[in-house]
């Protein structure tokens, strides 16, 4: 007996499983769903269109990635990231950003210099719309191609967790202020290191630049505001 039917429909519920789980990603990061909220697998899957195998796989690879935690007897939850664990965060991002600038920095070939100066400019055209939106999923492009290119699998698995992570702290709860063009030039300065092989100065940038929104995370936390000079440059 042929198994080419069986094999079909794994391959098809797979599919499925992954369309699936990028739809919910998308539905947490964008605060469709929010930190802290029991998810339902009937209603996700009534309302997705699906049975409910795909969203139950789809719910414990998105708790792999970070955006969700499931508790024993009590079900599945968007996961809620406090000060404390944002500011951890951050600072293994640092670190890990810096890894990346200086691996980069060695080896960038042109094909990824060229990607990286095309997401600068697209973040400079969503400055100059100040369209919030579109610099942030620029901006997303660029740090996820940094570590990308730097060529460590590990490394790009670990940072895309943390990425997520943050996202769920950044956008849900404390809704950070973008520094549109502040923050672009400071990204043009990293890709020129990055350009001109400055192992050291890159992964030292890259790791200030982390902990830079590391400190207005905590002024943020602790005002409701960003700092003044945000303020000003979201002015000018």
């Amino acid at each position: 007996m042929s198994t080419a039917p069986a094999n079909i429909a794994i391959l098809q519920n797979h599919s499925l499983t992954m369309l699936v789980q990028r739809e919910l990603e998308r539905m947490v990061l964008a605060g469709e769903l929010v930190a802290g909220e029991k998810l339902n697998e009937l209603a996700l899957a009534e309302r997705l269109g699906v049975s409910r195998g795909p969203v139950r796989e789809a719910l414990r690879a998105l708790a792999e990635t970070g955006l969700v935690r499931i508790e024993k007897n009590r079900g599945v939850f968007v996961r809620e990231i406090s000060v404390t664990e944002a500011d951890e965060i951050y600072e293994l991002r640092a670190t890990l950003d810096q890894m990346a600038g200086r691996k980069l920095a060695q080896a960038i070939v042109p094909e990824q210099l060229a990607e990286l100066q095309a997401v600068v400019k697209r973040m400079q055209d969503a400055a100059i719309r100040d369209d919030r939106e579109g610099y942030h999923l620029a901006n997303l492009r660029f740090h996820d191609a940094l570590v990308e290119f730097a060529g460590n699998a590990k490394l790009t698995q670990m940072y895309r967790r943390l990425v997520n992570e943050l996202s769920l702290f950044r956008r849900h709860t404390l809704a950070e202020p973008l520094r549109l063009r502040k923050s672009t030039l400071e990204h043009q300065k990293i890709l020129a290191l990055i350009a001109a092989g400055d192992t050291e100065g890159a992964g030292a940038r890259l790791h200030e630049h982390a902990m830079a929104s590391r400190a207005r995370m905590h002024t943020f936390a602790a005002t409701g505001t960003a700092p003044v000079e945000e303020r000003r440059a979201s002015n000018e």
